[in-house]
């Protein structure tokens, strides 16, 4: 199987991580990812505004990039851009004189874009497409006795018509999860939002975030938690240094990309892991269960 991939910029530079371990797991299920070329930005978050055409065109760009290679598909890792990318689409599909005035921003070498893309999540490829049976037939190193605690946050199952799965209880990470041989941990902070760009000037909210989500987590039994966005890592794992400061009683926990699990599970090497790029190491939990 071929899919064209839409990387975005962080998981270029500080989310390595997250591409590495994704690129690895899907070699392994017999997947190929092909970059897009000419890639840009995709504006990182859906504006709301009716009147504010131009913040769509960055995400259109990207997906005229898809029909440059002959195909109607594109899958991505970040929750932010899988958002941005697809309410974007959704807005131009269901307004022609969106799409009009966007195409006509374009140069004029580049197709004409109709709204016929599909964007898919890794984690829609990984339930619909290649099915979790198929995965389970791949794992070499079954997780057995981790027990992850799966933190969707906003993006991913919001709002009701984007989301990839229910808004109030998804299910797609735990049952991922399930898959490779792990206990899934179910807790009620699981599609709460992390505080997201107030870590840049507001960061004793992310703690507070921070904490409340990763004790809720560890409360239910956690000894890892998944995450499928660059900026909720960051909040829930880079963050614990000002959580502990403003909370001494919190305990670390590792947070962990969950295709860094899959690609753990799928046998791939550790340099692909990239625990290295990690504030609060997993390697002694992961060693623990014999999975290093």
């Amino acid at each position: 199987m071929k899919i064209s991939y839409y990387p975005g910029c962080t998981l270029k530079n500080n989310a390595k991580n997250f591409e590495d371990s994704t690129l690895c797991s899907l070699k392994r299920l017999e997947v190929e990812a092909e970059e897009l070329d000419r890639w840009n930005c995709c504006g990182t978050v859906f504006s709301l505004a009716t009147d504010d055409l131009i913040h769509h065109v960055a995400p259109i760009r990207n997906l005229i990039r898809v029909k440059e290679t002959n195909t109607n598909k594109v899958m991505t890792l970040c929750a932010m851009c899988f958002n941005t990318l697809k309410r974007a689409n959704e807005r131009v599909k269901s307004d022609p004189e969106s799409l009009d005035k966007i195409n006509k921003f374009m140069y004029r070498e580049e197709v004409e874009y109709e709204g016929d893309v599909k964007i898919l999540h890794l984690l829609e490829l990984l339930r619909d497409e290649i099915k979790f049976e198929n995965i389970a037939k791949k794992v070499v190193k079954p997780l057995k006795n981790l027990r992850i605690a799966n933190y969707y946050g906003c993006l991913l199952v919001r709002p009701k018509e984007i989301g990839l799965d229910d808004i109030e209880n998804p299910t797609v990470l735990e049952n991922l999860i399930t898959t490779l041989g792990a206990d899934a941990i179910d807790f009620p902070y699981k599609t709460e939002c992390c505080a997201s760009y107030q870590t840049v000037d507001k960061p004793e909210n992310v703690a507070d975030r921070t904490y409340h989500i990763l004790t809720s987590a560890q409360s239910q039994g956690a000894e890892l938690v998944s995450v499928s966005c660059p900026l909720c890592a960051f909040n829930l794992d880079h963050r614990q240094k000002e959580t502990v400061k403003k909370y001494p009683e919190f305990k670390n926990i590792p947070v962990l990309y969950f295709t860094q699990i899959m690609a753990l599970a799928l046998g791939c090497p550790e340099k692909d892991l990239r625990f290295d790029l990690h504030y609060i190491n997993p390697k002694p939990v992961l060693r623990e269960k014999g999975l290093l």
